[in-house]
């Protein structure tokens, strides 16, 4: 069966794309920081990144909360048949916000980091209500 992914779907695998390249990018600094004998160990002493490294991680973990609900939205829109041009434009609405979310987190710029998160946390939520309409 050849069908072709939704938008909505290509989205959410961009997304996931996403997340793997804020691995890759919080995993040098995270390393330098920590030290490859650390960080190859079974870690049962925790410890703490700060700085670009702490705050690429924590990015990263809020892209993994983020990623759960906009997942469900996805799951929802496509199962239900109730994709639209809402449901497209705010899938694309998500991922751009997260886009920018990166970099504004990595740099420590307050507040418009914050307006950009809900912007994409807003995305989600009117493509749940969009599905149940």
């Amino acid at each position: 069966m050849n069908v072709a992914l939704s938008a909505e779907l290509t989205v959410l695998a961009l997304a996931a794309l996403l997340q793997v390249l804020q691995l890759l990018v919080m995993a040098v600094p995270a390393n330098k920081q920590l030290g490859v004998q650390y960080t190859a160990s079974p870690r049962d002493e925790g410890r703490t990144l700060s700085g670009v490294a702490g705050r690429l991680h924590r990015a990263m973990g809020n892209h993994f909360e983020g990623l759960i609900l906009f997942t469900i939205a996805v799951v929802v829109v496509v199962l239900g048949e109730r994709s639209s041009t809402v449901t497209v434009a705010c899938a694309w609405t998500y991922l751009t916000a997260r886009v920018v979310y990166v970099p504004l987190y990595a740099f420590g710029v307050p507040y418009l980091r914050s307006l950009v998160w809900s912007i994409g946390f807003f995305a989600t939520v009117i493509m749940l209500l969009a599905a149940l309409v």
